[in-house]
Parts: C-alpha cells; sequence; structure tokens
C-alpha cells in the first residue's frame, strides 16, 4: 500500500478529474457561445491547465463537447448485455434502449440539463456532427458484438447481428432527429417509441392496392 497517497488509483483519480474539467468547460462555454467562437486554448485556461495537457485528454474541441455524451452508448450495451436471451435482437435493442430512456440513474438525454441543446447544434454543425457520428459507430460496433454473443455467430460471417443493429440504431437517430427538430426536450421517448413502432409494424407491411413498386409496365394486361 502506497502510504504517500502518490499511488496509481490517486494519479487515475486526477487524470479522471482533468478530463472531466475539461469536458464540462467546453460543454459550458460552447453552448453559451458557439463551437466557432471557442477555441482549445480557451477551455484549457477555463480548466487551469495548458494546451498540451489538453491535448492528452481529446484531440479536438468537438470530442471535447461531446463527452457529455460518449459515455450513453456505454449505457445502452449494458442495457443489451442484461436483457434475456430469448429476445429476439431486434427486440432486446429496442427494449434496452427504453430500459436507457427510463433510467434517472443513467441520466437519458432528456433528463439531462442542456444535452437537448448540444444536439440541436451538433444537427446545425458539421464538425461537431462528425465528430459524434464517430461516437455512434464506436458504440454500434460494440452492440453488433453483443448481438452475434447472444445469436452465438461470428459477425465476420454472418450478418444478422449487424443488420439488427443498424436498424435498432437507425431508429434510434430518426427519434433522435425528430426530437431535436421537434422543439419538446421532454418527448424524446415518446419519438423512440414511434420509431421502432414504425420499423416494426408500418415499414414491413406491403401495401394490398396501387401499383407494385418500381413497377414500370404500362397497359399490361392480367
Amino acid at each position: 500500500m502506497d502510504s504517500t497517497g502518490n499511488g496509481p488509483d490517486r494519479r487515475s483519480r486526477k487524470a479522471r478529474m482533468t478530463r472531466d474539467a475539461l469536458a464540462q468547460h467546453a460543454f459550458d462555454l460552447v453552448l453559451e457561445r458557439g463551437l466557432k467562437s471557442v477555441t482549445v486554448e480557451e477551455i484549457a485556461e477555463a480548466a487551469d491547465v495548458d494546451r498540451r495537457t489538453f491535448s492528452r485528454y481529446f484531440p479536438n474541441k468537438e470530442a471535447a463537447v461531446l463527452d457529455a455524451v460518449r459515455g450513453d452508448g456505454d449505457r445502452i450495451n449494458r442495457a443489451l448485455r442484461e436483457r434475456p436471451a430469448a429476445e429476439p435482437p431486434l427486440t432486446a435493442y429496442r427494449r434496452a434502449v427504453l430500459d436507457w430512456l427510463g433510467d434517472p440513474e443513467a441520466e437519458p438525454w432528456h433528463r439531462r440539463p442542456r444535452i437537448f441543446d448540444l444536439l440541436v447544434m451538433a444537427e446545425e454543425e458539421p464538425t461537431l456532427y462528425a465528430a459524434y457520428h464517430h461516437i455512434r459507430v464506436d458504440a454500434q460496433e460494440e452492440s453488433v458484438r453483443i448481438i452475434a454473443e447472444r445469436l452465438d455467430v461470428d459477425p465476420r460471417q454472418d450478418i444478422r447481428p449487424a443488420v439488427a443493429v443498424a436498424a435498432g440504431a437507425g431508429a434510434l437517430l430518426a427519434a433522435q432527429a425528430a426530437w431535436v427538430r421537434g422543439g419538446r426536450p421532454a418527448a424524446l421517448p415518446e419519438f423512440v417509441v414511434h420509431a421502432f413502432d414504425a420499423l416494426s409494424t408500418h415499414l414491413l407491411e406491403s401495401r394490398q392496392d396501387g401499383p407494385a413498386p418500381h413497377s414500370t409496365t404500362q397497359g399490361s394486361t392480367p
């Protein structure tokens, strides 16, 4: 045991505190002044560190700002691992998302102050949106691995895990887009339910009326 209090645990806590401080100041400054009006140097100064220290934790200011939502993919994936093994993959993914949204301790977006504002900004700022896309992709790759384990398949050989996650993540992304454009911060769970309902019902039903899809034949006889 390190009686000086300078052991690995203390260094790890200090590093975590520095990272959290940088992320929080980035979040506050960017939401207050806009992404283009804030520099990395200003974020570092607000956290009482230098630019070099900032670069040890984040590659750019976009990554620092979005650190507030990076853990949400991990929370969804933890919920996905805990779903009953008998659930079909897409059902398990949907219920994992709803478990996250319903857990106040997980601080889902509609319960967390100003996350709505951050995601609205991400829709409007290309570099912020691109950084957010990378966060989503990382989370989805882990979701594919989890689904593959549930199905006991190799995701490099079996496409089903990737298809299930792409469908579920696409529904979540569509719900998020409708949420930020709808101007109702508390309505995210409602949008998510509607998105998954559309995926599992309306978009899978074949229409019985009208011409067949992609039909180019005119004047044909039965």
